[in-house]
């Protein structure tokens, strides 16, 4: 097949759960298919990921791309100036005439079978009169986000600023998915809620994948005692809540539960709050970026995972089971992931359930151990790139197999 992927980023280095999900299956597919990669560039990926490109692409496409910085001047008067927009900032921010331009030229000098819009942001800039088959990959569903980060503020202003941007994004969330021929989802709740809440007539849901090859724990040492692990782009907000409210409420608990232990954050651009931790508690490390995630995973006793916002699943996850590190999770955190609470993970939500099932598994070898062997077991056996790769193709097909009306009608 012949694929035009539309994506706002290139995809090296390869450190966050979209550009990990991406790559491989952007690696699978290119050694069959034909991929051009047109891509926003604002000048901020590795200096070496024009060339790394081919690990993934036939043809990379770039558009310059500048948009204000996070935390400058220009980026909250930006912020302002969106109050009042009808579109959602994080939809806003991506808005590119070059890109639609571009896009426009290359679907008039080639012939491509399928384009796949990579996330929601880049259908912002794809015309209104879309004559291909089209494919909408979404890695969550965008407005549950919104909404989950409306419910768990704490200040009213923040509270009434995250509402409007949830029913901004999901206005633009529910058209964009119905100009579509296909929208992938990673999970069958999420294709399931674009469905029955935006009248999706064809969601198709594909698994969640590992590296079952990269994440092995041979090789990387023995497990230290009592030390939890959280991994994630820490720039991401529903990370950050996540690791603020286990510091907040479930490490002191923890304390009087498991003497000793120790919490160790790793991921690229923690916030200013996050990087505080390390300065007010001796037990809390937090590391910004790592080269290789596996040592961590390889030496903690456990992974924890205490979202209270998100969507769509998390790659983490199954990396960490991959490695046989024992997993405890929120609700929230293992949703849309096929996996049996008590067989292959923990999973609690509030302070004292999180704090009961960190202990159990940190004071119980024995259980831990059952626990990582059966959960990566799993993983290894269901949940490799290749098969999960197999699924997208098929959704990809089936859009260019449906009877098509052009995006837009």
């Amino acid at each position: 097949m012949r694929i035009l992927w539309l994506k706002t980023e290139l995809l090296h280095p390869v450190d966050k759960g979209g550009r990990i999900r991406t790559y491989q299956m952007l690696r699978v597919l290119s050694r069959e298919h034909e991929i051009t990669y047109l891509t926003l560039d604002d000048g901020t990926a590795a200096l070496n990921a024009v060339e790394l490109s081919r690990e993934y692409c036939t043809d990379l496409v770039r558009v310059p791309f500048h948009p204000p910085p996070r935390g400058s001047f220009a980026f909250y008067a930006a912020l302002a100036a969106n109050l009042i927009s009808p579109l959602p900032y994080a939809i806003a921010r991506y808005r590119s005439p070059a890109f639609e331009d571009r896009l426009t030229t290359l679907l008039a000098e080639r012939d491509f079978d399928v384009i796949v819009c990579d996330f929601l942001p880049p259908a912002v800039n794809i015309p209104e009169d879309l004559q291909v088959p089209s494919v909408l990959f979404q890695h969550n569903v965008e407005a549950e986000i919104w909404r989950r980060h409306t419910e768990v503020a704490r200040n009213p202003l923040q509270r009434w600023y995250f509402g409007l941007q949830w029913r901004r994004i999901q206005r633009f969330e529910r058209d964009a998915c119905l100009r579509f021929s296909v929208v992938a989802a990673v999970s069958n709740q999420d294709a399931a809620h674009f469905r029955r809440t935006y009248g999706v007539e064809t969601s198709i849901a594909i698994p969640t994948g590992v590296d079952i090859d990269y994440f092995r724990p041979e090789g990387h040492g023995p497990r230290e005692e009592r030390h939890l692990l959280f991994t994630g782009s820490m720039d991401w907000m529903p990370n950050e809540d996540g690791i603020l409210f286990f510091t907040e409420h479930v490490m002191p608990l923890l304390r009087h539960k498991v003497p000793g232990i120790r919490l160790s954050v790793v991921g690229r651009s923690p916030t200013a709050r996050l990087i505080a931790l390390t300065d007010d508690h001796d037990d809390i490390i937090v590391t910004g970026r790592v080269p290789d995630v596996r040592p961590w995973l390889a030496r903690a006793s456990a992974a924890v995972v205490p979202l209270r916002v998100g969507g769509g699943t998390r790659l983490k996850i199954y990396e960490a089971m991959a490695m046989e590190c024992p997993v405890i999770s929120t609700t929230i955190g293992v949703e849309g992931l096929t996996v049996r609470p008590g067989e292959h993970l923990l999973i609690a939500d509030d302070p004292v359930g999180l704090a009961n099932a960190c202990a159990r598994l940190l004071l119980d070898e024995d259980r831990a151990t059952r626990i990582a062997e059966a959960a990566a077991h799993h993983v290894r056996e269901r949940f490799g790139w290749d098969r999960v790769t197999l699924a997208f193709l098929n959704i990809c097909r089936s859009a260019t197999l449906k009877r098509f009306e052009p995006a837009g009608c």
